[in-house]
């Protein structure tokens, strides 16, 4: 009986899709169960081995530090053997002895039992041998080291071997202590190794200031059939319990076990060390019993969580992964069982699918041919692999004169082209790709420079005339991807190439007028965003600012770079300016160009409002350094004397004035010097003009070395001269006359010899006037000439 009739005997109304899932859960729960026995026997297990560990580090511990114990106990016990076996034991040899066993102890100490009346006698001898005061002393009520008071037996600490920075304090009575004497009278009675209760160090870290005593009597050697002899002295060992116990012991941030000394001893059960190590949760403990000396301790012992972390149980694992594989194991077991229900779905969605795909693709072949044929203006062709045509559309029709039913199996697309471009093509092809092309493939392939765009063709209509066309050819693949023909979309041009033409013709035409008009023609636009841009710019551009036109276009802000900065910020400002206003543009600036340096530009343009919100410039820009140059000449010429030099009449007025509105709006001094040569009509007589002019030169050149670079030298006329002094009261301009005098006179002329000049000073007066001034000077040089000339008249000489 087939599998198909027998499960719904077998589920009854149970279909089969619920069938998998019924399986897949009873699978799920049985790896589910199955993973909870096995982590339950990996858990006892795992309690087991982590009891086991921890009993090994608990009795490893405990082992080192009962030795630890034992061989203090054995040091000491070697330092008493020491002064037993020896009749006296000097220093030397008590440090010399000693100084080996500073194992984990802080000090090793000697006491000798002395008596009352040995007392004075014993501290005589002891400062004797040492050279230094010896006293028996004790802690009084301040805690400080005084005398010892008097009492029957006294224990003072006579030698001492530490490697602390604070040494035992000599002297010092151990009975004095009741720690310490309570340790003594134990090892008197017993005669063994006494501990101290614990007690605070002194001179050592407070981590490591817990510590005890440990006290062995030495007693002399029993002759035959005598006990054991009182002791006449102690050795001490001073132990620091953490010192002794964490010493060569992990690191708290590595110890596996927390660690805790008590001393069962005290009624309190002081807690003599403890481990920084963090606790655990674990129940797990361990006690164990330390002996030093006749001291019992009590080593309390726990798991820290390094030892948890090292140990930790795999539980989790063993749960999530037999988790996962009983998910698995059912997920695998659904998809198997259920494999031929999701098969007949897909198959019968599949189907469903084919058929919306079959409607889908014939109302788009139904779109695709009404959107063919409603391009009218746009000719689409497609031939097969052989390149016959086998879509001809509509536009086609109307562009070529064909009709469809005339080309569609007949015709290729060769034979729509013009015979000799297929021929050209073909040939620069065949070169450039290295291999030959067929003419009648020339038009669907590609140049390797030229790829996906659209190329210029002569079609030939029905009629034999030609139409000029941009074509675009593709391929046709189908939904395998298999090449099954191609597809050329043609556009008529030859409107659009009648209008290019016109354009360029305009071009030259603008071209060659721009070439004949001195300086450079613009287009200039400022849009919204401060987009500065040239729209057009001709070959004079590049004349004026040694920048080609074409990078103008593209970055006009390399004109501004050329501007001076002095003028730039001007510019750019008119620009603005004319643009808020739409004012005609004016100006005339400097460019440094970098061949023929600075240079004079002027500007105009005409703007207009843009329908964007922008503006833009029709204008041109001229070379005019040649018109400044002339202007500055002629300026120089118009302020200065043609014969000396020097400033003119012209330019000292001017000067004046302006230094007079100076004076009237911010106060301070001004004075002039007149000089007037003397006799120079006797030398032009005597020697000729030309000497007389070269006598005005040379005394020009002789005053203009004296003066000052703020003072204005001027030629009044003839042989009068006049010096414009800013800033200068009348002592100065007096004092510069004179230097001005003697600088004349100092050296003859020749031919002509000493030449004089008669100099008159005059300084400004509050609401005084230009012509209040000269005439006061010009009163000083008349002074002067009526005195005899050859001299300096000032006002102050006049009062």
């Amino acid at each position: 009986m087939p599998l198909q009739a027998v499960r719904p005997k077998i589920l009854g109304f149970i279909n089969e899709q619920a069938s998998a899932w019924l399986v897949a859960l009873v699978v799920l729960l049985a790896g589910l169960a199955l993973t909870a026995i096995v982590a339950w026997a990996a858990s006892d297990l795992y309690q087991q081995q982590l009891r086991q560990r921890f009993q090994l580090l608990v009795n490893e511990r405990y082992t080192r530090l009962q030795e630890r114990f034992e061989d203090q106990e054995q040091r000491l016990n070697s330092l008493r053997r020491f002064f037993v076996n020896s009749d006296e034991v000097s220093r030397e040899e008590f440090d010399g002895f000693a100084q080996p066993l500073l194992l984990r102890t802080l000090a090793y100490s000697w006491a000798p039992r002395v008596y009352r009346e040995q007392r004075s006698q014993f501290e005589q001898d002891v400062s004797d041998q040492g050279g230094a005061p010896f006293v028996i002393r004790e802690l009084n009520s301040a805690g400080e080291l005084a005398p010892a008071t008097e009492r029957d037996e006294y224990v003072p600490v006579l030698y001492s071997q530490t490697k602390s920075l604070l040494s035992a304090p000599l002297g010092f009575d151990l009975l004095a202590q009741p720690l310490r004497r309570s340790a003594l009278e134990r090892a008197q009675k017993t005669g063994k190794l006494a501990v101290s209760q614990p007690m605070q160090l002194v001179g050592v870290e407070p981590a490591y200031a817990t510590g005890v005593l440990l006290v062995a009597p030495v007693s002399h050697l029993p002759t035959s059939g005598e006990s054991q002899n009182e002791p006449y002295g102690y050795v001490m060992a001073v132990i620091s319990i953490h010192q002794l116990v964490a010493d060569g012991l992990p690191k708290p941030d590595r110890d596996n076990l927390m660690m805790q000394i008590v001393d069962t001893s005290d009624l309190h059960k002081r807690v003599l060390f403890e481990s920084g190590t963090v606790e655990s949760n674990s129940d797990l403990v361990g006690a164990r019993r330390l002996t030093l000396g006749d001291h019992v301790y009590a080593l309390n012992l726990r798991p820290s969580q390094v030892f948890e972390q090292a140990n930790h149980s795999s539980l989790s694992a063993i749960m999530t992964m037999g988790g996962l594989l009983s998910l698995l194991l059912s997920a695998l077991l659904y998809v198997l069982v259920s494999q031929r229900q999701r098969a007949l779905k897909l198959v019968e969605q599949r189907t469903v699918q084919l058929r919306m795909r079959e409607q889908e693709l014939r109302a788009a072949h139904g779109q695709l041919r009404s959107v063919l044929n409603a391009a009218t203006q746009v000719a689409i062709i497609a031939t097969d692999l052989r390149g016959v045509i086998n879509t001809f559309n509509a536009g086609a029709e109307q562009m070529l004169g064909f009709k469809a039913e005339q080309v569609v199996g007949t015709h290729t697309l060769e034979s729509l082209h013009l015979a000799v471009e297929l021929e050209a093509r073909s040939a620069s092809l065949s070169v450039a790709l290295g291999k030959r092309i067929p003419a009648s493939q020339a038009m669907l392939v590609e140049s390797p420079d030229n790829l996906h765009e659209a190329r210029e063709w002569t079609l030939v209509r029905e009629d034999g005339s030609q139409l000029t066309v941009n074509m675009l050819a593709t391929v046709l693949l189908d939904d395998h991807g298999l090449w099954i023909g191609h597809l050329a979309i043609y556009l008529d041009i030859t409107e659009q190439k009648r209008a290019y033409e016109a354009l360029a013709a305009r071009d030259r035409l603008l071209k060659k007028l721009s070439a004949h008009v001195p300086g450079g023609i613009f287009q200039f636009t400022l849009e919204p965003q401060d987009n500065w841009k040239f729209i057009y710019a001709s070959d004079g551009m590049r004349d004026i600012y040694e920048i080609e036109p074409g990078v103008l276009q593209q970055d006009a802000k390399r004109v501004f770079e050329r501007i001076h900065p002095l003028d730039v910020e001007r510019v750019r400002a008119s620009i603005r300016l004319s643009a808020l206003q739409l004012s005609h543009w004016r100006e005339e600036y400097r460019v440094q160009l970098p061949q023929r340096g600075l240079r004079w530009i002027r500007g105009e343009a005409t703007p207009e409002e843009l329908p964007g919100g922008g503006t833009l410039w029709h204008g041109y820009v001229s070379d005019i350094s040649d018109l400044k140059r002339v202007e500055e000449e002629l300026r120089a010429l118009s302020i200065t004397d043609s014969l000396t030099g020097i400033h003119n009449r012209r330019y000292f007025q001017d000067r004046l004035r302006a230094e007079m509105v100076r004076l009237n709006r911010t106060s301070g001094a001004l004075s002039v010097i007149m000089l007037d040569i003397d006799h120079f009509k006797r030398i032009n007589d005597r020697h000729g003009h030309a000497v007389g002019d070269g006598v005005l030169q040379e005394l020009c050149k002789r005053i203009s070395q004296r003066l000052r670079r703020t003072d204005v030298f001027c030629r009044l006329g003839g042989e009068e001269f006049m010096v414009l002094c800013p800033h200068t009261d009348g002592e100065q301009a007096y004092s510069l006359a004179i230097e001005l005098w003697e600088s004349l006179r100092s050296a003859p002329m020749e031919p002509v010899g000493t030449v004089t000049a008669s100099f008159g000073v005059a300084s400004w007066r509050v609401d005084e006037g230009v012509d209040g001034l000269l005439l006061r000077a010009d009163s000083a040089v008349y002074v002067a000439k009526q005195a005899g000339r050859d001299r300096v008249e000032a006002e102050r000489l006049r009062a």
